[in-house]
């Protein structure tokens, strides 16, 4: 069983800047991809940013530009840097990974979050 923990959020003020970091339990080497979501109260989950293990990185049309994703093997820790913040982006930030350890055997595994909040 894989363990996430992510960490870094905060309270920061519109055009301030954070980093989050999600660490894994276990080497995220072999992971299918590794992503972060964001949920505000009330609102659904939506998925921030994917890093695929052998594809393209993708982000949400609001955070292009201002977030990017990057990974540590060595630290088995995904980061999540995020730059002119705005107070839309006001949210618990989750990370999450699949793995498939066997063949047709895949899970997927979420942390518990961080608080990120951006005042004006």
């Amino acid at each position: 069983h894989v363990q996430l923990v992510e960490s870094g959020g905060g309270l920061v003020q519109a055009g301030g800047s954070l980093r989050l970091s999600c660490t894994a339990s276990r080497s995220i080497t072999r992971f299918n991809y590794i992503a972060w979501h964001r949920q505000a109260p009330g609102k659904h989950r939506e998925l921030v940013a994917k890093m695929p293990s052998g594809g393209i990185t993708n982000y949400a049309d609001s955070v292009k530009g201002r977030f990017t994703i990057s990974r540590d093997n060595a630290a088995n820790t995904v980061y999540l840097q995020m730059n002119s913040l705005k107070p839309e982006d006001t949210a618990v930030y989750y990370c999450n990974a699949e793995l498939t350890p066997i063949i047709e055997k895949t899970y997927e595994f979420w942390g518990q979050g961080t608080q990120v909040t951006v005042s004006s």
